[in-house]
């Protein structure tokens, strides 16, 4: 059956967060939040866990303009985010990327029977027994949570035989700088490195992907999309998140290899999420286990609790995706996309205001139809409907609801070769 949608680009934004909000209050999510609202309040940590200077925490508002800004010191953490590299607009047409790096403080040694505490008091509001290692898989992905971010710190990185500073960091502990690279071959990789003092911890390489401006591209969405999250149940949220060995979507690792083989291999892939940047190291770690390597795009707010990893899936997704695709589109305009979602969030309808706003540059939109996921509303989010209305404007041919990824196998034959 078919419906023609009449509804305006921000009547189907708002229809999505209608979904959304009515899954947050049946399945309680801000009681949930009151309960996680900030993990550190649940013991005194004001002893161990010093707080950055109020002209820190001021100056960082200018972001990379602050003249105030501080290097690192080895008691802070570093994490420096994989990017891709593209070609400049400015004459010459040089190579640039968008660097972003994020600091934290470094976890105080007597902070750990703290740690301890909280991870028992969290174990035990999942109903999780007293297993050792299932504790210490929870306190392993909650501490970057609870570290305090650096504001006003700046990193020095040497990329090739350039070395070059980003930051000061802003408010949330993260620097994003626009950089040019050296240059590279198109569909490689080049490593860079944080020069940091012996001691300081985290992740301190980063790889940059070189895309030239034409041929394809992948996005896809990450939570229930290709891992299972159960985004519309807030305790399986923290299960999937905090406890469970992130696990693929059945058939979406072939999926993906088969995308991969029909495409260039000089392909530029992204990997999208509503997960805070908390989460990096774990779903970084999950994507290159299972899919083609690829750039990961998480929020970049100061979510330093729990509550805030709930409200990040499951509030404000479609503006989000929207805006960060939106930036995809101005490092590769030229580019021919692919766009990989599901129904638990609003990825129709961000793709779909996606492909309007930008005739001719999105060739195909693949939206999996979560049947298998535990949330209230689904049968409203899985509606012929509702996909109707996500995709008014874009011909029918171009996106495709499917079950069994198997059935996009021959849909992505057809585009590839047609493109």
């Amino acid at each position: 059956m078919s419906f023609r949608s009449t509804k305006t680009p921000s009547e189907r934004a708002r229809s999505a967060d209608d979904l959304q909000q009515r899954t947050r209050t049946e399945r309680k999510f801000d009681e949930m939040e009151s309960q996680f609202s900030d993990p550190r309040n649940q013991i005194n940590t004001a002893s161990v866990l010093p707080t950055s200077s109020a002209m820190d925490r001021l100056t960082s508002y200018l972001g990379s303009r602050n003249p105030m800004g501080r290097p690192i010191t080895q008691d802070d953490v570093v994490w420096l985010f994989d990017n891709t590299a593209y070609r400049s607009t400015k004459p010459g047409g040089g190579w640039e990327a968008e660097f972003v790096a994020a600091v934290f403080e470094k976890t105080p040694g007597d902070l750990d029977r703290k740690l301890f505490e909280m991870v028992a008091a969290i174990a035990e509001k999942l109903g999780i027994a007293d297993d050792a290692s299932e504790r210490e898989t929870i306190k392993e992905r909650l501490l970057p949570f609870l570290r305090d971010v650096r504001p006003a710190r700046y990193t020095q990185v040497a990329h090739v035989d350039k070395q070059f500073r980003l930051g000061p960091t802003g408010p949330n502990g993260i620097s994003t700088d626009n950089r040019a690279c050296l240059e590279g071959a198109n569909g490689a990789f080049v490593t860079s490195q944080a020069i940091v003092p012996k001691g300081t911890q985290g992740m301190l390489e980063m790889r940059t992907y070189f895309a030239e401006p034409e041929g394809w591209a992948v996005l896809s969405d990450i939570d229930d999309t290709i891992k299972i999250t159960q985004t519309g149940n807030p305790l399986s949220i923290l299960v999937k998140t905090f406890v469970d060995p992130p696990t693929p979507i059945p058939g979406m690792p072939e999926l993906y290899k088969y995308i991969s083989s029909m495409v260039p291999t000089t392909t530029p892939w992204f990997y999208l999420s509503a997960s805070p940047y908390n989460l990096y190291p774990f779903l970084r770690g999950f994507c290159q286990q299972w899919f083609p390597p690829g750039t990961l795009i998480l929020r970049d707010q100061s979510w330093r609790t729990v509550a805030g990893l709930l409200t990040a899936l499951t509030l404000g997704t479609e503006e989000y995706k929207t805006d960060r695709i939106q930036k995809v589109h101005r490092w590769f305009p030229k580019r021919k996309m692919i766009l990989v979602g599901d129904s638990t969030q609003s990825d129709p309808e961000a793709y779909g205001e996606i492909y309007n706003q930008f005739k001719g540059w999105v060739k195909l939109i693949l939206i999996r139809k979560a049947t298998d996921i535990d949330s209230i509303g689904i049968q409203s989010k899985n509606d012929d409907k509702r996909f109707e209305d996500a995709f008014q404007g874009v011909p029918r041919d171009a996106w495709h609801v499917f079950e069994d990824p198997a059935e996009c196998y021959s849909i992505v034959e057809n585009v590839v070769a047609g493109g």
